[in-house]
């Protein structure tokens, strides 16, 4: 007699979603449901709940447990339950029955990169679209953090990569708190802040020690992000691009298959010289370039309401014009913006002027790239 067939993850996750929680809603929408494996016979997942919610949820992991042993072709079913670190979580997972204070595996990020045939998609993920700048300065991470926050406000599944390795700063500008974590030693679970998972290096080492390693050990690291990051399902990931044209974005054109670039220009004669050369690095490396964005665009004085052009005027959409690629809008130079990623809660998540020119560039990508 024939093995009854596997279910498929979508399958699985089908029925995870009849699993309620006591607040309403289920697992599944909430985005509880991590590093879902189902291979041999056997289905398991990561459980991820608040901090101090073990006891309350315990009920609801059993139920989740009971579900997955339930479905065809699954002989062995086990669901374990993570809090994230800080006040009330340990942040390691922890199988029932484990003993308290157990070390979860340890996965170290930074080694030499492995030989790969040739572009292949991130698991788990539908869009992926790189932020980059040719120089620095020019708000190219703020975007990032921004427009992660736009595509989720707008409904969407998204997640955040910080591949700035030397100064990774989207942990501060998103407010992220704990390490990520892994339960098997070979995937990496990300964090979650306002709805949007994140993965940066900057959660895995001190705030003010700095990474010190050379190409080779970049670009090992690089690709560790880019396939050991168990993203659990997103509609889309934005990636934060160090500045320039070097070993992170070689590697991410020639180890990732993604949707296409958006480059990060302030109008000023300075910074178009050397976002012509990040443009002219995706074209090399045949990366699709989704469009330009002008930051730091004009200045209003919340005074006297006059509008400066501190660095120039629409340079960047004359810029777009002559390479004939879009243009996805204007960001203005604003202290509420500066101030939102100190805090770290990004200005999308809010309303207003400065959300809704952030909203617009995430429309023009959904309009590009969405059926």
């Amino acid at each position: 007699m024939a093995a009854e067939a596997m279910p498929s993850k979508d399958e699985v996750l089908k029925a995870l979603a009849r699993v309620a929680l006591p607040e309403g809603g289920n697992i599944v929408e909430a985005g509880m449901v991590k590093a879902l494996a189902v291979q041999d016979g056997r289905a398991s997942f990561v459980l991820e709940i608040p901090a101090g919610a073990a006891e309350r949820l315990e009920p609801v992991r059993r139920q989740a447990e009971e579900v997955l042993a339930a479905l065809p072709g699954i002989d062995k079913a086990m669901v374990v339950m993570t809090a994230p670190a800080g006040p009330g979580g340990g942040g390691a997972a922890a199988a029932p029955g484990a003993a308290a204070g157990a070390t979860p595996p340890d996965l170290r990020i930074g080694r030499h990169p492995r030989p790969q045939a040739g572009p292949v998609r991130i698991p788990g993920v539908r869009h992926v679209v790189a932020v980059a700048s040719g120089k620095g300065g020019v708000g190219k991470s703020t975007l990032s953090a921004n427009l992660a926050a736009a595509l989720r406000r707008k409904g969407r599944k998204v997640g955040l990569l910080d591949a700035d390795i030397y100064g990774p700063s989207q942990p501060k500008m998103l407010g992220a708190k704990g390490r990520p974590k892994s339960i098997d030693g070979k995937t990496i679970l990300p964090v979650t802040a306002h709805g949007i998972r994140l993965m940066s290096l900057g959660l895995m080492v001190p705030e003010n020690e700095a990474v010190i390693w050379r190409g080779p050990m970049l670009i090992g690291a690089l690709q560790q992000l880019l396939q050991q990051v168990d993203w659990g399902g997103l509609d889309w990931l934005v990636i934060d691009l160090p500045p320039g044209t070097g070993d992170v974005q070689l590697t991410l054109s020639q180890k990732a298959d993604i949707d296409g670039a958006v480059v990060v220009s302030t109008p000023q004669d300075v910074a178009l010289l050397d976002a012509r050369k990040a443009i002219d690095m995706f074209r090399k490396t045949k990366t699709p370039i989704l469009g330009l964005v002008e930051n730091m665009a004009a200045y209003h004085c919340p005074r006297c309401g006059h509008e400066a052009h501190i660095f120039g005027e629409g340079g960047v959409r004359r810029e777009a014009e002559a390479l004939g690629v879009p243009f996805l809008g204007e960001i203005p130079l604003s202290l509420e913006i500066r101030l939102s990623g100190d805090r770290g809660t990004p200005v999308a998540l809010g309303d207003g002027p400065m959300a809704d020119a952030y909203g617009r560039i995430a429309e023009g990508l959904i309009a590009a790239l969405e059926d």
